[in-house]
């Protein structure tokens, strides 16, 4: 049976899991138990230990809807998810919501530091050709 190009299925709603497991049973595990589904970088993190400053987030974050930080190199727990985080990009502070798919990354890949350059065309005189450009 051919499909009719103009018909549209209802999209399945999964619900989102991470290495196999919900946020719910994420948030449910230790710190130890959850660094060892993390990439290595952040499950080395969490091993050494997280700092004053990240442990007061953590903290703080739990009962607040809305909070803003200087803390790029925080890592995404599953506690997090559905707050709203403000989070400095060296210039402003960029409001993101916290998704499921977010865990496990850092906070600052979120909020870029750099903005997107567009260059435009080039004036009179700045090249060989335009110098021969009648006025009129």
């Amino acid at each position: 049976m051919a499909k009719k190009s103009g018909s549209k299925l209802p999209k399945r709603k999964v619900e989102f899991t991470y290495r196999g497991k919900k946020v719910a049973e994420l948030a449910k595990m230790s710190q130890d138990e959850l660094a060892q589904l993390l990439p290595a970088r952040q499950r080395r993190k969490i091993k050494r230990g997280l700092s004053k400053e990240h442990k007061k987030f953590q903290a703080t974050i739990k009962g607040v809807e809305l909070i803003r930080t200087h803390l790029r190199d925080m890592i995404v727990f599953p506690d997090m998810v559905g707050k709203q985080v403000e989070i400095y990009n060296g210039r402003k502070f960029e409001r993101v919501e916290i998704m499921p798919e977010m865990i496990g990354h850092y906070l600052g890949e979120y909020s870029l530091t750099r903005s997107r350059v567009s260059h435009g065309s080039a004036g009179v005189g700045a090249t060989r050709s335009s110098k021969f450009v009648p006025l009129k």
